[in-house]
């Protein structure tokens, strides 16, 4: 489970606990040192700032992991500085990354019980436990991304020696630019189109099929002209690619389109993992109409959706390793039924009208879900606490809904990671008055 982003940095990763996209398949037993949970999990010891009161100043402390106060430094939100840290990670293993853009979002988020056959998101993980599905806004089939294992190159697969294999997605053709570019203008009410653009964009990079831009409309024939067409096949298809993990799960770079996004991860049984996706996909699609059918047009990007597992501390081979206290991933001690993770994000243009309230929305029916299938916690590097006009600034969230979401089921968490780093920083040198808002 590694993050897509290529440019993060160690620390940066850590603090927000950073992950993936990953569960194990059907049967599937992972080598020693991966896990299914966050970057932090596989920390075996790190050094951090710490106050030391006998010597009166700030030292640099190493804290192995199975010390209590490396718990609470694993995904510390900055509220620490970590200057080293030590991970235990596998062996590497060629993956394979096939993309699919043929498969309906009603029958891919389809709710369970959907007949033998249907293409699902719970059944792709079954088989192959990595898989992310991209959905753009109005527009009715994602696009799937599965990896599997695969130690020797599959027929018909292209080999990769480097990451960031979709460069249709790191610097878009400069007609669909521009496109973007009067969407920040002010045509906002041009987001249905471009959701479509970056669909089609993605389907003539992946798979060379060029049959529905030449069946849509002169709007989109405008923008994915003859010459952008020509450019995106000239590097080859990219629906089936191999090569070593890195090559094929690092894909953004600095220069893709920036967006905002909020951030959840919903808790859940892997038996419930498709109950899950299939309420977000009603809630959101119907949500996103009736936004429409007002005029407005909050999200002009996508819907991003990845699985993982859960925070297993054996994974680092540390005795008396505990999961990062912090992490949305750390598991529910009266729970032990519940070992999937649920990600769920939704991209915009920031400045786009109405978002805001959009996201409010979103969050307040996650929030709602069914607790005893849910847990709903808050993705730390994402948007969220949202009122109408601003993330991280709704007081019930932030006071009461994100600490609870972190008690709920007991154990060591929230309030003793709190009291740990009050106590390493008793100073607040590294804080906030945001994170003093939430960290009490």
């Amino acid at each position: 489970s590694a993050p897509a982003p290529g440019d993060l940095s160690v620390g940066g990763a850590l603090a927000i606990g950073a992950h993936g996209t990953a569960v194990p398949a059907v049967g599937e037993q992972p080598p020693p040192g991966q896990g299914y949970g966050s970057l932090s999990n596989l920390v075996t010891e790190l050094t951090a700032v710490v106050w030391d009161s006998a010597a009166g100043r700030y030292v640099l402390r190493t804290v192995g992991r199975g010390e209590p106060d490396c718990a609470a430094l694993l995904s510390h939100l900055g509220r620490s500085l970590v200057t080293e840290a030590v991970l235990r990670v596998g062996a590497d293993r060629n993956l394979r990354c096939q993309s699919f853009l043929d498969i309906p979002a009603t029958e891919l988020f389809a709710a369970p019980g959907a007949p033998a056959g249907t293409r699902t998101l719970a059944g792709y993980l079954d088989r192959t436990g990595r898989a992310e599905a991209i959905w753009f806004a109005f527009t009715d089939r994602p696009w799937l991304k599965v990896w599997s294992v695969a130690p020797q190159r599959p027929f018909g697969a292209r080999a990769v020696d480097g990451p960031y294999n979709y460069p249709f997605s790191d610097s878009l053709p400069e007609p669909v630019a521009r496109l973007a570019g009067d969407l920040v203008a002010g045509a906002w009410a041009s987001a249905p189109l471009f959701g479509q653009v970056q669909y089609l964009l993605a389907k003539v990079a992946l798979t060379g099929d060029i049959t529905d831009v030449l069946l849509s409309g002169t709007l989109v024939r405008d923008v994915l002209t003859g010459d952008v067409l020509t450019h995106l096949l000239a590097g080859g298809l990219r629906s089936d690619l191999w090569g070593p993990s890195r090559d094929l799960l690092q894909y953004v770079r600095p220069t893709t389109l920036r967006e905002t996004a909020n951030g959840y991860a919903v808790l859940t049984r892997r038996a419930d993992l498709q109950w899950v996706v299939s309420r977000f996909a009603d809630f959101y699609r119907t949500l996103l109409a009736q936004y429409a059918a007002r005029g407005e047009y909050p999200v002009n990007g996508q819907v991003e959706i990845r699985v993982t597992g859960l925070e297993d501390p054996s994974v680092c081979g540390v005795p008396g390793a505990r999961p990062p206290l912090l992490s949305a991933l750390r598991p529910r001690p009266d729970r032990p039924d519940v070992d999937t993770a649920v990600w769920i994000d939704v991209l915009s243009l920031p400045t786009t009208p109405a978002l805001h309230r959009f996201y409010r929305d979103i969050e307040q029916f996650l929030l709602a879900l069914d607790g005893e299938r849910a847990t709903v916690r808050v993705e730390w590097s994402k948007g969220w606490a949202y009122t109408d006009t601003a993330a991280w600034s709704d007081p019930d969230v932030l006071t009461r809904a994100v600490p609870a979401s972190q008690r709920a089921g007991g154990g060591p968490g929230w309030d003793e990671a709190v009291a740990t780093l009050d106590r390493l920083d008793p100073h607040h040198v590294l804080s906030s008055p945001f994170l003093d808002a939430l960290l009490r």
